[in-house]
């Protein structure tokens, strides 16, 4: 079953006089529990379809439907809650709060549901031993590695339980050794947890932890290769 469909999916900015085709005719169904790396050179419009499935931005023109929920027609409070619940989002670059440590940075999407405090901090706990950072759960990210930070990323995105990974350039500011641990992780995620994973990537080596790999030129999907 697929947990995103894309149909005729078309993307455009307008910069001053210009019309930028970001997108064109993107077709793709991703089914429920894969694993798939979209690589492609810089400018081919991978992160940008990866935020149209995430639900940060809207397509100029096409259907894209996630979890069955069609995401033209949701309004932006509507699509915000949506993202809440549906996507667990991990970026390159970490986003955790400084002045919060690992435990408070987890409970952060929470705060838009309507857990109890308790309840709160029980699923944090619980998405921080997944990720094997108990004993880190107080430590700030001034006081954690790059990878240690991007596991409590990674615990964040995972803490209401989405069904949706959405990954750009996870390991992008990791060393060889650390990255192969936190796409080890995404596999576990993957495997025992049967979270769906879409990881952006330029790293061959990333993408090779994958099921399956789309490649995108110029933003079109121009080959599909079955790891």
């Amino acid at each position: 079953m697929a947990i995103v469909e894309c149909r005729d999916v078309e993307k455009q900015f307008v910069k001053g006089r210009e019309t930028v085709e970001v997108l064109t005719g993107i077709n793709l169904d991703i089914e429920e529990g894969d694993f798939l790396a979209l690589m492609g050179p810089s400018g081919s419009g991978k992160t940008t379809l990866l935020n149209l499935i995430g639900g940060l931005d809207h397509p100029t023109s096409g259907l894209i439907r996630v979890g069955g929920s069609d995401l033209n027609e949701l309004s932006g409070r509507a699509l915000a809650k949506w993202r809440s619940v549906h996507v667990g989002f991990i970026f390159q670059f970490y986003n955790l709060l400084p002045v919060l440590n690992a435990q408070r940075n987890v409970e952060l999407p929470l705060l838009l549901t309507n857990l109890s405090r308790a309840q709160r901090q029980k699923n944090a706990a619980i998405a921080l031993e997944i990720v094997g950072l108990t004993d880190r759960a107080k430590h700030k990210p001034g006081e954690l590695s790059g990878g240690q930070q991007q596991r409590v990323a990674i615990a964040r995105a995972i803490v209401a339980d989405p069904k949706l990974l959405v990954c750009d350039e996870p390991t992008g500011d990791l060393d060889r050794e650390t990255a192969d641990e936190i796409l080890g992780l995404l596999e576990i995620l993957n495997r025992d947890h049967r979270k769906t994973v879409i990881v952006v990537t330029h790293d061959p080596k990333a993408a090779g932890h994958a099921k399956k790999i789309l490649h995108m030129d110029k933003g079109k999907l121009v080959e599909e290769a079955i790891v």
